[in-house]
């Protein structure tokens, strides 16, 4: 469900601190941005921001960036962040497909991908976040011991995404089909739609992605 336009959510987007305006200039700079050596982890995707919010309040040891193209959604997430001012989280209102501009070879030690679009007709594929394509922009940017968490309610675009990501030269690890009744579910933080989903009987899928080294080819 998309967000109606808020009009002043632009203006208030591009005067704040805690949204980074020029981020093809931190390419392979990040931790100089955040100022430390902690580790960096993304969400593609951010949505309202509860979940990334959530994470860099109980991980002040991690680095995190919030990825969102939409400016009515990323705004929700930046209400949260200005009452927050947490240090250790970064927004940015960019593409996802745009990834390689923004960060460098093995820089970002996870990402996640939380309740993705599903891009459900067949001839949209490739825009799916799981697709091939885009599994390769990941393995650029993540480092070489980095990893996708990925989370859907969604099964059809789970079972997509096992098999997309093994044929793009990833493993797949900790599998479940009902993450909330799974060994997985302790520390699992929720968002906005999977807190709506779970509540409406709705199982959450989840699985962690990591990129194959060539000689496990």
């Amino acid at each position: 469900m998309r967000l109606r336009h808020i009009a002043k959510a632009m203006p208030i987007i591009e005067q704040s601190e805690f949204v980074e305006h020029a981020p093809e200039e931190w390419k392979g700079k990040w931790k100089q941005r955040f100022g430390n050596e902690n580790p960096i982890h993304i969400e593609v995707g951010m949505g309202k921001g509860r979940f990334i919010t959530t994470m860099a309040e109980q991980n002040p040891d991690i680095n995190y960036i919030g990825i969102e193209r939409a400016d009515a959604v990323l705004y929700r997430a930046l209400q949260k962040q200005m009452e927050l001012k947490l240090t250790n989280l970064i927004l940015l209102l960019v593409n996802a497909d745009d990834l390689e501009e923004y960060f460098d070879e093995n820089e970002i030690d996870r990402i996640y991908l939380n309740f993705s679009d599903p891009w459900p007709k067949a001839h949209h594929a490739k825009r799916r976040l799981t697709s091939g394509t885009h599994m390769d922009k990941y393995a650029i940017v993540l480092k070489e011991e980095g990893c996708v968490c990925f989370k859907t309610d969604n099964r059809d675009l789970f079972d997509y995404s096992l098999e997309a990501v093994k044929e793009a030269g990833w493993d797949v690890n900790d599998v479940t089909y009902d993450l909330h009744n799974s060994e997985y579910a302790e520390g699992n933080v929720m968002t906005e739609y999977e807190e709506r989903f779970s509540g409406m009987g709705n199982p959450i899928c989840r699985a962690v992605f990591t990129h194959r080294s060539p000689e496990g080819n």
